[in-house]
Parts: C-alpha cells; structure tokens; sequence
C-alpha cells in the first residue's frame, strides 16, 4: 500500500477577499499516465488497490459542505474509491474525526461521469489543516484517466 502526493499547485481557489464567512470551491485535478501512475506526483508506480492518493490541502476551519468529481477519462475498469480527509499532523480529533470516506466510498472511477457526495455524514468544520485523500479500492488503474475533484464549502477562520 503505497501513498502518493501530488505536486501543490496553488491553484485551488478563487476569491477571498475577506478572511471569514466565504463561500468556496477548491479544485484537486487528478490525472494518471498510460502506465496508471499518478501525473504530477512524487511516484512513477501505477496505483493499486488501498493506495492512497494525498490530492492537497484543505485548511484549518473550513466547513465541509460537498464535492463534485468530473471524470472526463475514466480509470481501469472496476476501480473504484473513497475520498475523505486526515489530518496534516496525523492527529485525531475527537471533535471531528478525520475520515478516509468522509465524502463517499464506492465511488466508480471506472466510467466517464459527475459524481457527488454519497456519504450522509453531518456538516463539519476543520478544527486543524487536514489534506484530502483519495483511496483505490476494486482494482489497480493501468491507463491513463483525467478527474477534477472540487470541495465545496466555507471558510471560517481558525476557531
């Protein structure tokens, strides 16, 4: 089980034009060579199954809301995923646990689509920066495919 992370971009938002109270949406594009290696990232390893994606940052107090993927070239067939998040210090918190499903598990990766939360948790508001992560379930990707995760929410500020 391998875990990967992509190259920061610094192209996730648009606005902010005050600290508190923003409504907003972060892109993570998401792409695979032909040999089904993550592109733009720090391994040239084909993904396989429990292999963990980090696609970037989601900062301290954002209040999670939901997601869209666009799958515009999809992975090998049977491969699926669950996305969530964890936290950039690898501490729990007890107030909201970090969850590698948090948005949905299941997720067919297989199949040109727009995706949207599956998962009926509550609304919750990042105590700490915690980093999103995609994780392969099904089957290991060997082809190359194209996806833009986007993480609807609001930013609060640190509480």
């Amino acid at each position: 089980m391998a875990t990967v992370k992509l190259r920061n971009i610094n192209v996730r938002q648009f606005g902010g034009a005050v600290p508190y109270g923003n409504a907003t949406n972060y892109v993570f594009p998401f792409a695979t060579t032909a040999a089904g290696a993550v592109s733009e990232s720090d391994s040239t390893t084909a993904l396989g199954i429990g292999d963990v994606v980090d696609l970037g940052q989601l900062p301290e107090g954002m209040r999670l809301h939901d997601f869209s993927a666009i799958i515009s070239t999809a992975m090998t067939a049977a491969v699926t995923a669950s996305l969530g998040f964890k936290y950039e210090d690898g501490v729990d918190s007890s107030e909201v646990p970090q969850n590698a499903a948090y948005f949905g598990a299941g997720l067919v990766m297989s199949a040109a689509a727009r995706l949207r939360c599956t998962a009926a948790n509550a609304l919750v508001r990042l105590p700490k920066p915690a980093r999103l992560i995609l994780t392969i379930a099904g089957a290991a990707n060997a082809k190359a495919s194209l996806v833009e995760f986007i993480i609807d929410g609001r930013l609060n500020g640190p509480q």
